[in-house]
């Protein structure tokens, strides 16, 4: 479809990746593991060589959400999908509500649902649109998402529990960049591979008092089959060692490592305005094109993370996917392939430039109206 056209010079980004994870892992960061030749990869995460990074990365981490005293960062191997088995095997009591709106806070309710000892309830809301949780009678667990990375859909606020409910957020797309007050929080969880542009297998859990308490609660009930693997008493024994209970991908903790040493220099506040004005250009470029529309139409559950842009179905998406692929001058903007819809859903993720989004918007309309 596009087989004749050419792109002007000045349109094309300077790093294709726009993709909603994984990420943009700036080549620096890559260069730097290198230079660390025979002290660090390789070498065993017990050591000081391993463990000081680690430490560094919880550090960055508590000073980056600006947590309160008795946080605990704790980390792991397996990435947010083996936390969804995780928190209902070893944090969630009797009962656990889930607020879900898309494919992902649907995953973690499903999780939920076949422990056969714990009740999950599941409240919904169509694809597209948002939800904030609240709290529930009855519910020791109120379980909400975030940034739902398959809609592009942000909660505009946190739900407030009670002294013995556990308040959990899938964080995974938007820690670190969509608004949340983490110190609201009992158990914050997210991956590296979305905005800490780093490679994915490892998860972080922030865990409050609470949860911490709570996990230790179920932890001495022999009674609950918990694996190893999942054992939160082991995660949290080990992260306060600076470590893993098993052997970590020591490349992908140096690079998360680097990229909160990076965000720390600017903190939390200044990243939520840089992707607000990300956003904004967006959105208002979405809302500025008759064949454009925005998939999120209620503007507050409007992701400043990832974005879902509908396209008129005069235009292919994937013809214009195929092309800038092909040409590499754009990698990752498809739709969530389950949604079916005609979309480009766009990355604005902390290392993901301004300009590079301003330029992907000009080309993106070039290429559709050259075929209007």
């Amino acid at each position: 479809m596009f087989d004749n056209f050419e792109m002007p010079k000045e349109l094309i980004p300077s790093d294709p990746r726009f993709g909603s994870g994984p990420s943009l892992v700036p080549t620096e960061f890559l260069e730097r593991l290198a230079k660390t030749g025979h002290e660090f990869m390789g070498t065993s995460h017990r050591k000081p060589g391993v463990k000081n990074v680690v430490k560094e990365l919880q550090d960055g981490i508590k000073k980056y959400f600006n947590l309160p005293e008795g946080y605990l960062v704790a980390l792991g191997n397996g990435g947010a999908t083996l936390l969804f088995d995780m928190i209902a095997l070893g944090i969630v009591e009797k009962k656990v509500t889930h607020f879900t709106c898309g494919e992902f806070s649907e995953k973690w309710y499903k999780a939920s649902k076949l422990v056969p000892w714990i009740t999950a309830e599941q409240v919904s809301v169509p694809f597209g649109k948002g939800i904030n949780g609240k709290a529930v009678a009855g519910s020791d667990m109120i379980a909400v998402t975030l940034n739902e990375t398959s809609t592009g859909v942000q909660i505009s606020e946190l739900p407030v529990v009670d002294a013995n409910t556990i308040l959990a957020v899938d964080a995974t797309s938007g820690a670190g960049q969509c608004p949340c007050d983490v110190s609201k929080t009992d158990l914050f969880i997210f991956s590296p591979q979305k905005v800490f542009a780093s490679d994915g297998g490892l998860w972080v859990a922030i865990m409050s008092p609470k949860a911490q308490a709570r996990a230790k609660k179920i932890a001495a009930d022999k009674s609950r089959y918990i694996p190893d693997i999942m054992s939160w008493e082991h995660a949290m024994t080990n992260s306060e060692a600076n470590q893993t209970y098993n052997t970590p991908a020591l490349a992908t903790i140096f690079i998360m490592n680097e990229q909160v040493k990076r965000m720390n220099e600017q903190g939390y506040a200044e990243i939520q305005k840089l992707s607000q004005k990300k956003a904004d250009l967006l959105y208002s470029w979405a809302e500025s094109k008759p064949y454009l529309s925005c998939f999120i139409e209620e503007k507050q559950f409007r992701s400043i993370a990832v974005a879902t842009i509908d396209v008129d179905a005069k235009v292919n998406v994937d013809d214009v996917i195929k092309y800038l692929e092909k040409k590499k001058y754009v990698y990752g903007i498809d739709g969530y392939r389950k949604l079916g819809r005609n979309q480009f859903r766009i990355s604005m993720f902390h290392n993901i430039s301004y300009g590079d989004l301003e330029k992907l918007t000009k080309l993106l309309s070039l290429m559709i109206e050259s075929k209007l």
